[in-house]
């Protein structure tokens, strides 16, 4: 957690918007595999290659991508590497989603996993290409929707421990759609006015407008892990928020609001070595804070909140998905996955134009004779 995190998380007081003990984590003994096992992709443009044409090679595949997945979804089949659903056909929401009322044990599930994917890591950036296209159109089709007065929207919701990636997923996310429909919020520690309100009132005022792709880099879940680990408001009062986050959050379904809540879950080894690497990269130094080193010594006391939270949370109208995240190209194809998987179930459609397509198309065509009748010679 940052430092200008560890301020009081809000009070109880104001108005609700209308909207509605741990065991310590040892060490392993022995470290696990490098995080990327497979050579990085060559990003810079081939030799002899202008920028001009490296930028054309790159449309060139992603179009091939893209008609490449169209076939397939014609055909009633997938490549092995599309990134098309899991091993016997079960969709990553089902895989990788808390059951509401079940216990979570975040020890026993491995952060190095590949839930629903049998690939690499190259052919996991290759499916997170094929993602980004269908992603791409359907945002474009959600905010059309809106135009005609649907309301529906999407709000991804990101929390897990320091360096699990919660940044680097946002500006993964955000390469698929149009910024111009996104609506991003990384929430900090609350300011003196947001203080003077409910907890949830920051947050209301946060929420993505009807079509719109809203993302929280962090969110509401501060309220009931932050608050609770360093004692910030009594047992009392963060014990109550949860239900109030069910009662909310249950509104904000019934408005037409989709909400994935994602867990980056990352590991305490895997922590302590992306904390090493910033420290050795003079590049990264401004990634990293003292409190850093301090937030890690809590690790049981965080893992515990998040175990309370995702048992508590996950609903039906909103529930949680614990994604793998050591590896930061699988956390990658998973989140897009489950983005791509909701807005799939949503559908939206563009609407119709209301007006006679063939009648102003015959106006315009008129006017171009005419045009071409008056001119000279």
């Amino acid at each position: 957690m940052a430092a200008a995190e560890k301020a009081d998380s809000g009070t109880e007081g104001g108005t609700r918007p209308a909207n509605g003990s741990g065991h310590g984590a040892p060490e392993p003994a022995a470290a696990p595999p490098p995080e990327d096992t497979a050579p990085a992709k060559d990003t810079a443009p081939a030799k002899g290659r202008t920028p001009r044409k490296a930028k054309k090679a790159r449309k060139a595949r992603k179009e091939a991508a893209r008609k490449e997945a169209a076939r397939a979804k014609q055909a009633g089949r997938t490549s092995r590497h599309d990134g098309e659903g899991a091993p016997g056909g079960d969709r990553l929401t089902e895989l990788l989603r808390v059951p509401p009322g079940a216990p979570v044990d975040l020890e026993a599930l491995p952060a190095r996993a590949t839930t629903g994917f049998d690939g690499d890591k190259r052919s996991g950036k290759r499916a997170s290409e094929h993602h980004a296209v269908e992603l791409a159109a359907l945002q474009e089709r959600l905010h059309a929707a809106s135009t005609a007065g649907d309301r529906r929207r999407l709000l991804l919701v990101l929390q897990g421990m320091d360096t699990s990636g919660k940044g680097g997923t946002v500006k993964h996310v955000v390469r698929a759609f149009d910024p111009a429909g996104c609506r991003i919020h990384a929430f900090k520690a609350p300011t003196a006015e947001e203080r003077a309100h409910h907890f949830l009132w920051r947050v209301d005022a946060a929420l993505p407008g009807a079509g719109t792709i809203g993302i929280f880099d962090r969110s509401h879940y501060e309220d009931v892990l932050i608050a609770r680990v360093r004692g910030l408001v009594p047992p009392d009062v963060w014990d109550r928020r949860y239900q109030e986050i069910n009662d909310w959050e249950q509104t904000l379904a019934a408005d037409g609001v989709t909400v994935v809540k994602v867990f980056l879950h990352v590991s305490h080894e895997r922590q302590r070595e992306r904390l090493l690497a910033r420290l050795d990269n003079p590049e990264k130094h401004w990634k990293f804070s003292p409190d850093d080193v301090a937030e890690r010594a809590l690790w049981p006391a965080y893992r515990e909140a998040y175990e309370a939270a995702l048992a508590r949370c996950s609903t039906e109208a909103a529930p949680w998905y614990v994604v793998p995240a050591d590896r930061k190209w699988y956390r990658d194809w998973a989140v897009g996955r489950l983005l791509l998987e909701h807005l799939r179930d949503l559908d939206p459609h563009f609407p119709a134009g209301g007006f006679d397509p063939e009648r102003y198309r015959a106006q315009l065509l008129a006017s171009r004779a005419s045009l071409s009748l008056s001119e000279p010679g």
